[in-house]
């Protein structure tokens, strides 16, 4: 559970000095954050199953938009963020940016119980200054000790013009009781013109050329590929079907689903490698349980352009009248500045399960002959 300490009344401080992260927010601003985190937490509790000792682990994956580097972040978008992250117990982040301002924040909200690791920025203009990150809540997965970069080589990469992914996929190993497991955190080439598409299915190529000759050495066979694989419906399956063949498996509940704040196209996925004691929580029809989560039913919704105006009017540097057009202050508020305050991408997530003692146990009488 997040910590709460900046919005608490300046009562409060007569009693006990609190650590502050934002010792200037007012009361109004307090209390616009305190109704909507009530509310995004009713919506988080009604859509993303419960915890479970020693049967399940939330796992989700966010590309959250800018993340350090934009500067009309207000205070309270760092408490919804920290909410839905705090809903799951590990979640992979995408385009997280050379400064970690913004993850600095946000840890700091989450609290003692979380943890985090990153890879370095991927140097040039197509690395974009990114890097990737994995938060965990450190009282439900630790780390396994496996974490690097996975670099191609020239045996992998002859005959392509491909040397190295724009950005470099970060893989890293969890446990959680008895279930060891690899996350591969990706922010693939974006676009969608025919350049684009045939860059991006050569990216996809060498990663599972590199992994199927990596994963003898990994100490786990149980893999996670997730982020923002920036794929377009239509024109990228060829590529989804090649990360089929190799033996990942699509999260039921993701399928097909719109992933962009647009919701035009699924960008972000996870497949994973399952086997007979590595699997997806199955929900009563059979089918793995994850979703996509819409942040914006929520916070900072439709209806609520009005609300933030005078925040709008301060960072707006286009040429329309946001003061007297109320139909552009909505459309502004709706195609980016409330996407500058939490993405322009949505979580996405899915349910392991950890407790695979009952199968493993009838498989080992059977073996005794039992």
């Amino acid at each position: 559970m997040p910590f709460y300490n900046d919005l608490r009344p300046q009562s409060d401080y007569e009693h006990r000095d609190y650590a502050l992260v934002f010792p200037d927010m007012t009361d109004n601003e307090k209390v616009r954050t305190i109704t909507n985190v009530i509310r995004l937490k009713q919506g988080l509790e009604e859509q993303v199953p419960s915890r479970k000792a020693d049967e399940n682990l939330l796992v989700a994956s966010w590309n959250i938009k800018e993340f350090g580097h934009t500067k009309q972040r207000l205070y309270e978008a760092y408490f919804y963020i920290a909410e839905i992250i705090a809903r799951f117990d590990l979640v992979a982040v995408q385009e997280v940016k050379s400064t970690l301002k913004d993850l600095q924040i946000i840890m700091r909200i989450l609290g003692s119980d979380w943890d985090y690791i990153i890879n370095d920025i991927t140097d040039g203009d197509s690395g974009n200054s990114e890097r990737s990150a994995y938060l965990f809540n450190n009282k439900r997965v630790r780390l396994s000790g496996l974490a690097g970069e996975i670099v191609l080589w020239p045996d992998i990469t002859q005959g392509s013009n491909i040397k190295q992914l724009k950005r470099t996929p970060y893989i890293t190993g969890f446990k959680a009781g008895w279930k060891a497991f690899a996350m591969i955190n990706l922010h693939l080439h974006p676009g969608d013109d025919a350049d684009d598409v045939a860059f991006r299915k050569e990216e996809i190529r060498l990663l599972l050329a590199a992994l199927k000759e990596k994963t003898d050495g990994l100490g786990t066979q149980n893999l996670v590929l997730c982020g923002d694989f920036n794929l377009y419906d239509g024109k990228d399956d060829p590529a989804i079907d090649w990360i089929n063949q190799a033996g990942y498996s699509e999260v039921d509940g993701l399928v097909g689903k719109d992933t962009n704040a647009s919701q035009t196209e699924a960008y972000d996925r996870l497949f994973l490698k399952q086997n007979q004691y590595f699997q997806v929580a199955m929900d009563g029809g059979g089918m793995g349980i994850g979703d996509v989560l819409n942040p914006f039913d929520f916070v900072f919704r439709q209806d609520e352009h009005r609300e933030y105006k005078n925040e709008m009017i301060a960072v707006y540097g286009g040429s329309k009248d946001l003061e007297n057009d109320a139909q552009a202050l909505e459309s502004y508020f709706l195609k980016y500045w409330r996407r500058n305050q939490i993405s322009d991408h949505f979580p996405i997530w899915f349910e392991l399960s950890t407790d695979s003692s009952v199968a493993f146990l009838t498989e080992k009488k059977t073996q005794l002959g039992g």
